[in-house]
């Protein structure tokens, strides 16, 4: 069945609260590229997002779900389908009597709000990342970390919501409930990134990974976190000093973060800065001159620029190191084959 964008909107806007048509995707990503969605639609409750992921199983139309598109790079013809972000933010704390919590919060929640609230109440285990700008969801599928810490250190489990059966048959999908040792927990990793890495063609192309018919097959609805009892002044301590190291070494203009994974023994910042590439520019896209691992959007940039600075970048480290670089972002929607 062909998917009908009126007909989806119509249905959709019967159902849930927020909904748009040809929503562009600049707006939801911190690159501030991407053209339109068919259809945006906004998800803050679970049952929403059982509801709306059934629906898409029984009527087969494509679903594409988010968080706040900080680890993502939109293409420049947008995504056609459904893209749904996830707003799940609310969370709540169960004191354990030993000095310890357990943070249950939903995979929508904000990394640096949530941050500042535990400190306040006196919570520690996550204070590690006030420089990681996405949600602690989005935190779980590439393991995000920061000042030697990682979520995986804190994180006890995950839910999520399972619609792998839904690819081949219109069934409901189901609610899953995975401990830390299920989750394959490692640098940038874990089990729900194992499908999403962007491979390079022969030319050194990014290229997209396959999309499922409702991406990701497993998504993260709810998660939780251990915490530990710590002083709130030394608490907020560690958070501005974190805050004031990323200012002095991150760039300020918009961007994901850093684009690859540091191989094993190096970094790829300064492999891209060795192979003089720092500063570099196509369009309006900049391989930053403050860490040559961001891509930095100066001002109007296209997908296609910043697609151009990663294989530029990919291609010049492999032929002059003989490194790999394995990107940590990932690439969404209608691609071209070819961005040269």
């Amino acid at each position: 069945m062909a998917f009908d964008k009126e007909i989806a909107y119509s249905v959709l806007q019967e159902r849930f609260a927020s909904v748009r048509r040809d929503e562009l995707l600049s707006r939801h990503c911190t690159f501030g590229v991407g053209g339109p969605a068919d259809i945006w639609i906004t998800l803050e409750t679970k049952e929403d997002l059982v509801d709306l992921v059934n629906e898409c199983a029984q009527r087969r139309w494509p679903l594409l779900c988010q968080g706040n598109g900080t680890n993502v790079l939109y293409a420049d013809a947008g995504v056609r389908g459904i893209v749904a972000r996830i707003a799940l933010n609310n969370y709540r704390i169960e004191e354990r009597g030993d000095g310890t919590a357990l943070l249950t919060a939903g995979a929508g929640v904000s990394w640096p709000k949530l941050l500042n609230e535990l400190a306040t109440l006196g919570w520690g285990g996550l204070e590690f990342g006030p420089g990681i700008p996405g949600t602690l969801g989005g935190g779980v599928i590439s393991n995000a970390g920061a000042h030697h810490s990682n979520i995986g250190e804190v994180l006890e489990w995950v839910e999520v919501l399972d619609a792998r059966a839904c690819e081949e048959q219109s069934v409901t999908a189901t609610i899953e409930r995975y401990q830390h040792a299920e989750l394959d927990l490692r640098y940038r990793h874990s089990r729900f990134r194992a499908q999403r890495r962007v491979q390079f063609d022969e030319q050194g192309q990014p290229l997209a990974a396959d999309r499922r018919f409702i991406e990701p097959a497993e998504i993260i609805m709810q998660l939780g976190v251990r915490l530990h009892r710590a002083d709130p002044a030394a608490l907020r301590e560690t958070i501005n000093s974190y805050k004031q190291h990323r200012k002095q070494t991150q760039p300020p203009q918009q961007s994901a973060g850093s684009v690859f994974k540091n191989p094993e023994g190096d970094h790829s910042g300064r492999l891209i800065e060795a192979a003089g590439l720092k500063g570099f520019t196509i369009g309006k896209a900049q391989l930053s001159e403050r860490h040559a691992n961001f891509i930095v959007n100066l001002g109007g940039a296209k997908a296609e620029d910043v697609a151009a600075l990663i294989r530029e970048a990919h291609k010049r480290v492999l032929e002059q190191f003989g490194v790999d670089l394995e990107m940590e972002v990932e690439l969404r929607g209608e691609w071209k084959v070819s961005t040269s």
